[in-house]
């Protein structure tokens, strides 16, 4: 009989489940970091077919995506003859090496409708917080601000980590406390407390591990790339308390790794 070949993760130890966020709270996350995605629109010119395009936005306090787009481009055009499009956003870098199939990724979708006048200011302050260059053309006559009513939202986490999220409880959610210095968290503990990820992995049950890199942190733990041999896989880890803050991680994990150190 043939082998299996399931798109799955690789077998790991048995262990209870780890606290995470919610699929709805690390999708507002992921497009709070995002900066681009690919915005399909429905084709005029070849009904039925889905025409993707490179697309810079701004996610408002709903973590509804805004985008700046000029009337002459053919999304624009599409999304006049009919509002529906979907938004793919990507994680930058990954959690998985190389493999992209192993990173986060979410697709927003909805009907793409022009920001009503009232609204514009704000929502250009938005924008253009997040796409200073903006600024070059955001006043020419043709450009205009848009943006997604959601009716649905599919996350997916990396190998076997994927669903459907409602728009409601989307739009309910907040990004991760941590979202804006995750980057400092993950580069500080890699360079210089590695010995220290791999005792914890060690105390958490992954017994076998050999290296560890810190590859995501959120408010509930961290997810760890694990070798053990020739062996490469995953792990979570839990925080004991919930952590809202960079000083916050900084002073849980330092007990973290002090009670496995006096546990040895």
């Amino acid at each position: 009989m043939a082998s299996s070949r399931q798109h799955a993760a690789p077998p790991a130890p048995e262990r209870a489940p780890v606290p995470e966020p919610t699929l709805a709270e690390r999708g507002r996350t992921l497009i709070k970091l995002g900066r681009i995605g690919t915005l399909s629109t429905q084709s005029r010119k070849q009904p039925g077919f889905p025409f993707g395009s490179v697309m810079p936005y701004g996610p408002d306090e709903q973590g509804r995506p805004v985008f700046l787009i000029s009337s002459m481009a053919m999304h624009t055009q599409n999304l006049t003859a009919d509002a529906r499009a979907s938004l793919l956003v990507m994680q930058e870098g990954g959690q998985s090496g190389e493999d992209p199939l192993g990173s986060a990724r979410i697709t927003l979708l909805g009907e793409v409708w022009p920001v009503p006048e009232a609204e514009t200011g704000a929502v250009r302050e938005l924008y253009l917080g997040r796409h200073e260059n903006a600024r070059y053309w955001v006043d020419f006559n043709d450009f205009g601000f848009y943006r997604m009513q959601l009716a649905d939202v599919y996350f997916v986490g990396g190998f076997g980590v994927m669903g459907w999220v409602a728009a409601d409880d989307y739009g309910r959610s907040q990004p991760d406390p941590l979202v804006d210095c995750a980057d400092g968290i993950l580069g500080h503990m890699n360079a210089d407390h590695s010995e220290a990820l791999v005792l914890l992995a060690r105390v958490a049950g992954e017994t076998g591990a050999e290296a560890a890199t810190m590859t995501a942190v959120d408010r509930l733990g961290f997810h760890l790339r694990l070798r053990s041999g020739e062996r490469m896989h995953g792990a979570r880890i839990a925080f004991p308390r919930e952590v809202r803050s960079i000083g916050d991680a900084r002073t849980v994990l330092v007990e973290m790794v002090r009670a496995a150190r006096d546990g040895k």
